[in-house]
């Protein structure tokens, strides 16, 4: 009894070591390369900051301070139990309040928020591999001046390759990812460890007071030099979005033992060096390491950057994919990468818009120095969106603890808004671009959304109620036809416009109708129990209801075979699928504003269509079009 005790013991053990090693591949790829640039951007000419001793602790305060509020207390003590159904990440948590409320003029606020964080992340998804990735090639440098001309074309080649790989999905390079991130934190630590024992007085810096102190003396400029802190951490986000991948206590686990040591270990070596050889500045991350030991570190700090860039890139998908099922986006092809984890996606089109912008930030920008103003912008809003909603989800739920909750997230709140108003001082710099970036995709999401709530409700108004259409055709009978005919509805109330349309013009029904409704419940994934339901109508007429969460990808053959289970007669031969098509014309006047209505149905004639999207077999299609005067 007590060895089979003990080896379960030990082999959920070894699941969890094996689960975070995993998630360090995964969820620290982002804020595991900051090393890279975060304090020499601190120490940035136009900052103005003296590379001296109480400058170098006063900053090594700030930075390590601000990764145990923002990151060890906020998210990962606070934000990760803040999960929709395991799910987490800006989308799933604006649903999660948004149900959580009963106080209805909350909800369209609480959308646009969560809308406005997802189209952030979007535009962190062009920055993050580019500055990533040239900050990594700007080692060879300091190898060798003569390489300066091979890091631009470095950095295009590896993205290019990394952007061309997307389509073959990450699950065999997922299996590298773990152990190259842990041999990269184990790097850290140990080339921190080199110098921090070389300069102890480093370990100073811990006081918090250091980092008033740097403000005293520093004064404006000390404030100025904030957003180039906030590049230390970057990537928070991601430990929230990832962690229906792996769940809370691999990411903590992750983060205490191995990520949070190494980092603060690292940044602390930085920092003893400059304190012993201020010339150091030119890059004090290469410059920890013995020279017999620089070509290794670049090609592995190289490995680190296109970890974290696959991370962000992963992470779009992940939010492109929420968007689309809950109605934010047009419909896209989504293909699945990996045959064992379902949240492993892939979407062409944004693939390659992603490819396209991140090119243009390289060859614009051309160094990770100039990228840094681009950075902080996006992601610092993103994380004060993350706060302001976990604050407001505990205010609602109202449970005793809470308050004291509030209060310490209030305190970060505040630390927040310095980070976000120093890095809104570099929008001239380069922080418009991704702002501008997720102004665009939010207009985008939107417009969608508010079209596509403004069509359903114009279909809705006329459509027919399934008990008049059943007295309709018990008085007067069409003519049947062998076989079945599923029709794919929009909503599950009255009659679809397509079997109407159907019936008026051709003036058959067949002997069997399906009227199938998909429903997106917002929450990630729905139990199979709760997948299908079935209503009878009699005279061969019946609707089939299937729900499918956030996270999961529809399918017609799938819901009809769970039909089937419920008594539903499905025979795929004689079975023909209808889907409706509506054709939005303009009218002024009324609704939304008249370009509004233009990009909707520009968005919606380059959807992909319905019945590919749902899986439907294109061998039994019939699509049935008509026009709405939106």
């Amino acid at each position: 009894m007590g060895t089979s005790s003990h080896s379960a013991d030990g082999d959920r053990n070894g699941a969890d070591r094996k689960l975070v090693l995993v998630a360090l591949g995964v969820v620290f790829g982002d804020i595991g390369t900051s090393p890279l640039y975060a304090l020499r951007e601190c120490f940035n000419p136009e900052h103005g900051i003296a590379v001296n001793e109480a400058n170098i602790l006063g900053l090594l305060s700030l930075i390590v301070w601000s990764l145990v509020l923002v990151i060890s207390i906020k998210y990962v003590g606070i934000v990760l139990r803040a999960d929709n159904r395991g799910e987490g990440g800006v989308l799933a948590l604006s649903t999660l309040v948004s149900t959580a409320t009963t106080n209805w003029k909350l909800w369209a606020p609480v959308s646009a928020v969560g809308l406005f964080g997802a189209a952030l992340f979007f535009g962190d998804g062009f920055v993050t591999p580019a500055i990533s990735v040239l900050s990594a090639m700007e080692g060879l440098t300091i190898a060798t001046p003569k390489l300066e001309r091979f890091v631009l074309p470095g950095a295009v080649m590896i993205l290019t390759g990394l952007f061309m790989m997307q389509r073959h999905g990450t699950g065999a390079m997922g299996r590298l990812f773990g152990p190259i991130t842990l041999t990269w934190f184990l790097t850290l630590a140990g080339l921190g460890v080199l110098h921090i024992v070389q300069m102890p007085s480093v370990i100073f810096a811990l006081n918090p007071l250091y980092a008033v102190h740097f403000f005293i003396n520093n004064g404006a400029m000390g404030f100025v030099t904030l957003a180039s802190v906030f590049l230390a951490v970057t990537g928070g986000e991601a430990l929230y979005a990832d962690m229906g991948h792996f769940g809370r206590s691999p990411i903590r686990k992750g983060w205490f033992m191995v990520v949070w040591p190494a980092l603060v270990l690292n940044y602390f070596g930085q920092g003893a060096l400059l304190i012993a050889n201020p010339a150091a500045i030119q890059n004090p991350f290469y410059l920890l390491a013995p020279s017999w030991l620089l070509p290794i570190l670049i090609v592995l700090a190289t490995c680190a950057t296109v970890i974290a860039s696959q991370a962000v890139i992963s992470g779009v998908f992940s939010i492109t994919r929420q968007a689309l099922n809950l109605g934010y986006l047009p419909r896209l092809r989504v293909t699945h990468s990996s045959e064992e984890e379902i949240g492993q996606v892939y979407v062409p089109t944004v693939n390659w818009l992603l490819f396209a912008g991140t090119l243009t930030l390289i060859l614009t920008f051309r160094s990770s120095s100039a990228l840094a103003g681009a950075y902080g912008i996006a992601i610092s809003s993103t994380m004060l969106i993350d706060t302001i909603l976990v604050m407001m989800l505990l205010r609602v739920r109202n449970e005793p603890h809470n308050r004291k909750i509030i209060a310490l997230l209030s305190l970060i709140l505040i630390v927040e808004l310095a980070f976000f108003f120093s890095n809104l001082l570099k929008f001239d710099d380069g922080g418009w671009l991704p702002v501008f970036v997720a102004i665009g995709i939010y207009v985008l999401m939107s417009t969608w959304q508010e079209g596509r709530r403004t069509l359903a409700w114009l279909i809705a108004r006329e459509q027919m109620p399934v008990r008049d259409f059943m007295a309709m055709i018990e008085k007067d009978p069409p003519h049947r036809v062998e076989g079945t005919a599923v029709y794919l509805a929009a909503e599950a109330g009255g009659m679809p416009r397509a079997l109407l349309n159907n019936l008026k013009f051709n003036r058959v029904l067949h002997k069997r109708n399906v009227l199938l409704t998909f429903v997106r419940p917002e929450m990630p994934f729905v139990p199979p129990e709760e997948r299908i339901d079935v209503q009878t109508y009699g005279e061969g007429m019946c609707r089939v209801t299937a729900r499918y969460g956030f996270m999961e990808t529809p399918n017609v053959v799938t819901a009809l075979r769970g039909a089937e289970e419920k008594g539903v007669a499905y025979e795929p031969d004689q079975t023909v699928y209808v889907v409706g098509r509506e054709n939005p014309t303009f009218t002024t006047g009324s609704g939304m504003p008249l370009w509004r209505k233009r990009l909707f149905a520009l968005m919606g004639r380059n959807s992909q269509l319905a019945a590919i999207h749902f899986g439907v077999p294109s061998h039994r299609l019939l699509e049935v079009s008509s026009q709405v005067r939106l």
